[in-house]
């Protein structure tokens, strides 16, 4: 292993890192802590240049490039790749006057939401600030004002990359029709990308929070949850949560944002205001830069099992309350409609299901990991799910064929072939098949 950090070193500036050093193991960890991620080496870039060489080197090693800022989707199909920190390609340029920002690969979704928040401007975040928003943006992306504006990847305008032949180019939807397609959406199978052009969207008000119950009030905030989302303007967005954390008595939640004042905001969530007093309510006006707080999601990696589905409707929702979740820790609805379900250039296309459904448990012994992945199942299979899945919500065990139509996985495939026949680039979900 000494002569391939030799190699490695000679090639890269950034800091690098082979099996037996004291702190591999910690290095090559993905976000999620129950995926095992066997990796050649670690190295952490320096720059798009650095990026570059790495890719050269690869290549004529025989050996792939598996990118990850921190690893959030990590599946652990990485044998045989060196495994590509980008945390330090953290360039970040937030222009207001034309509502623009050009993101680094490394750059959280926090951090943009920071940058733009000043402006009275906003990307399109999630629930965690922490993820990369480049890694979100090419597996298309769902954020809160999703319904508004589509997914993610419908704002970016442009992509800098490295290709498999270790060259940089820009990629835009002029430059490169077919290769700007796959990045919307497809993850990073392609090409490595090093930074992205995002369009920034206006909004000058943001009311949003969670209101918190006993569980024992949860047939009630679902026919609120139902009656809110049948009407709902896509400037509101509503995540109905079913929560049961260690050592706590199991609960439900509506958390929710509203791109304008609280006093329509207030109005949209009137069914809730209706229902008993509950246990918390974090309801208030906030910074674009303060969405993080709504779900108040891990920050440090952990262990996790996480199954989605995509639902037809809510007609059959109440078998999530037959029982209680557990082993589980979370089950979320998301609701989407609004602008998802318009035409996008990417590979998922409209998303015109109406509901998200998301199953989260902690993995443990044998037995409690069967127990999570068995309840998951379970619930799933009592709901109206279609069978597809957004990307960036598949989990190790699933492929490219259950987020995409077969017409779409095809095009996919022969865009790898034409852009890296050598199989270079190993992302989370490869194309190959």
């Amino acid at each position: 292993m000494n002569m391939l950090k030799n190699a490695l070193k000679s090639a890269v500036r950034g800091e690098v890192w082979v099996p037996g050093e004291p702190d591999f193991d910690t290095v090559r960890r993905p976000w999620n802590l129950a995926v095992e991620q066997p990796v050649a080496a670690v190295v952490e870039a320096d720059d798009a240049d650095d990026v570059a060489a790495l890719v050269r080197y690869a290549r004529s090693a025989g050996l792939g490039v598996a990118t990850q800022p921190n690893g959030h989707g990590a599946t652990g199909r990485t044998d045989g790749t060196i495994l590509l920190r980008t945390r330090r390609l953290d360039t970040l340029r937030v222009d207001p006057v034309t509502r623009r920002a050009w993101v680094g690969a490394g750059v959280s979704s926090g951090r943009v939401q920071a940058a733009a928040a000043p402006h009275g401007l906003t990307g399109l975040p999630g629930s965690s600030p922490v993820v990369s928003l480049t890694g979100v943006a090419l597996g298309g992306g769902l954020s809160w004002f999703g319904r508004v504006h589509g997914w993610v990847a419908d704002s970016v305008t442009a992509y800098e990359i490295v290709d498999a032949g270790g060259h940089q180019r820009r990629v835009t939807a002029e430059t490169d029709p077919d290769l700007f397609w796959a990045l919307r959406g497809a993850g990073g199978d392609f090409a490595v990308v090093t930074a992205l052009k995002l369009a920034l969207h206006p909004a000058p008000r943001l009311y949003g929070g969670r209101t918190l119950w006993t569980v024992e009030h949860a047939p009630a905030v679902l026919a609120a949850y139902r009656q809110i989302t049948a009407t709902a303007p896509d400037a509101l967005t509503t995540w109905l949560d079913l929560l049961h954390f260690p050592g706590a008595e199991p609960m439900v939640a509506v958390d929710a944002t509203y791109l304008g004042e609280q006093d329509e905001a207030r109005d949209l969530l009137a069914p809730l205001d209706r229902l008993p007093r509950p246990l918390a309510d974090s309801r208030r006006m906030m910074s674009v830069a303060e969405l993080g707080s709504i779900t108040a999601e891990p920050t440090a990696p952990s262990p996790g099992l996480s199954r989605a589905e995509l639902l037809t409707d809510l007609e059959a929702v109440e078998a999530l309350l037959a029982d209680p979740i557990a082993p589980l820790l979370s089950v979320q609805i998301r609701h989407l409609g609004g602008a998802f379900t318009r035409p996008s250039d990417s590979p998922h296309g409209p998303l015109t299901e109406p509901y998200l459904l998301y199953l989260f448990g902690i993995p443990g012994e044998p037995t409690t990991t069967g127990a999570v992945t068995a309840k998951q199942r379970a619930l799933a299979s009592a709901l109206p799910v279609t069978g597809r899945k957004p990307f960036t919500f598949l989990n190790p065990d699933e492929t490219v064929a259950d987020a995409f139509s077969p017409n779409v996985v095809q095009r996919l495939r022969g865009i790898k072939r034409r852009h890296d026949p050598g199989n270079v680039f190993r992302a989370n979900f490869p194309m190959a098949g």
